[in-house]
């Protein structure tokens, strides 16, 4: 088992009691396999819905949670038929109920509405329950003992990968020659795996110079120059708990003045962010936090002009902080997220965040700040006639082959504050 039975009784319990005011019984399903285009009967790598992976621990296809008031949760497993054991082998089945028996169960049950969430299948004749799904999943944003140690492995795992990247591009002539970006993805990775990663948690952004102003640039056989600042965003993951890390480094290891004074901006606007995050405190307050002191320091480099409450108010900072400054991370790397319920904004400085709701302990949330030089949006003639009266054009062109900076680490919200996952991984 992944998890300790004491954990999954402790969940089930916490997703039970919240479900008490549904009233209904609920079926949570783990999915099925997804067919490759035109592969015939291959499929993708089956990845059971987070729902019933938390609930239940199991990760295997055709499993059903079902919840009924009063009574609590029963597991319905998929048995091994002959075709699984020819090519898969005799692999070990957990345990549970047949899922044959759900139908006995229903009609038991038949006295409450049915209703169901995870990933259930089309043809069901039971109604999804936003509700339901809202309800689990706000118990699931509060990570247990047992999620955070497996987030913690995913970091040491990465933190491996980081350190041999680093290495190389101190002096890239040693390493390599002709060093590319595609080449800096294999090192990473394989060190990954190396140190016990059981894959990444997303597939791997590495960038150099102007391409790190596209935030998710795939990695090309482009050489890294010299002078270039190389970002590189990647994750590891373990039983499907994600870390999620950016590091922005110089190639030959050392930055050119323009690349040094965005990457000290970024990491102030990082430190302010980190330190804002706490209990009770509104995520979009940790994202203004951030803004406001990337838009003072752009107008200190005088790229932008005016008043840093109207740059910031107005979206204006959305011109080089495009994104929200983090989101939720531990069972796959977008975990939960969401808003408060009756929110409808959910757009701030310019930004739309994907979490927007005050923080708990026992959060996992990325922090990652950037800045960037995207040449389309700067030049976007809409957003020019809006934004143009914040922007010094004549100083802006000195600084678009910069491209990008990012800055991304990983913190659990605690009593009173927050702790930095990602600590040991330099920046």
């Amino acid at each position: 088992m992944i998890f300790s039975e004491k954990a999954i009784k402790a969940r089930q319990e916490k997703a039970a009691h919240a479900l008490e005011k549904l009233g209904k019984n609920v079926l949570v399903y783990s999915g099925e396999p997804i067919g490759k285009p035109g592969g015939l009967d291959q499929t993708y790598p089956f990845l059971p819905h987070p729902q019933h992976y938390w609930l239940s621990g199991i990760r295997r296809s055709g499993c059903i949670m079902a919840y009924s008031p009063g009574e609590g949760w029963t597991s319905f497993v998929r048995p091994i038929d002959e075709d699984e054991i020819l090519w898969e082998g005799s692999i070990e089945v957990p345990e549970g109920c047949p899922v044959s028996m759900l139908t006995e169960w229903l009609k038991k049950h038949s006295s409450n509405e049915t209703v169901v969430t995870g990933a259930f299948p089309k043809d069901t004749i039971y109604k999804y329950s936003e509700e339901a799904d809202w309800l689990i999943d706000d118990e699931r944003r509060t990570k247990d003992a047992e999620e955070i140690s497996l987030i913690r492995q995913a970091a040491k795992a990465a933190s491996a990968g980081f350190a041999k990247v680093r290495f190389i591009l101190e002096d890239p002539k040693k390493a390599f020659s002709g060093l590319t970006e595609r080449m800096l993805q294999i090192e990473l990775e394989a060190e990954f795996m190396r140190n016990g990663a059981h894959g990444t948690s997303f597939d791997t952004i590495a960038a150099a110079g102007r391409h790190a102003s596209v935030l998710h640039f795939s990695p090309s056989l482009r050489e890294v120059k010299p002078d270039d600042m190389v970002m590189i965003d990647a994750g590891t993951e373990i039983n499907e708990y994600s870390c999620d890390i950016t590091r922005t480094m110089p190639a030959g290891g050392k930055f050119e003045p323009r690349c040094k004074d965005i990457y000290d901006l970024v990491l102030k606007a990082q430190l302010a962010a980190i330190g804002k995050a706490a209990p009770g405190i509104e995520w979009h307050e940790v994202h203004k936090t951030a803004a406001r002191v990337i838009a003072d320091g752009l107008v200190q480099l005088k790229i932008m002009k005016g008043c840093i409450d109207d740059i910031v108010e107005t979206g204006a900072i959305g011109m080089f902080l495009p994104h929200g400054i983090g989101h939720m991370l531990g069972l796959r790397v977008r975990d939960v997220g969401g808003k408060l319920k009756g929110r409808e904004k959910n757009t701030y400085a310019g930004a739309s965040i994907r979490v927007d709701m005050p923080l708990r302990e026992g959060f996992v949330m990325t922090v990652e700040p950037g800045i960037y030089f995207v040449e389309p949006m700067l030049n976007h003639p809409e957003r020019r006639e809006k934004y143009d009266c914040f922007i010094n054009r004549s100083e802006l062109e000195k600084w678009i082959p910069v491209g990008g900076c990012r800055i991304e680490d990983d913190i659990l919200i605690v009593n009173g504050g927050r702790e930095v996952i990602t600590y040991n991984i330099p920046k």
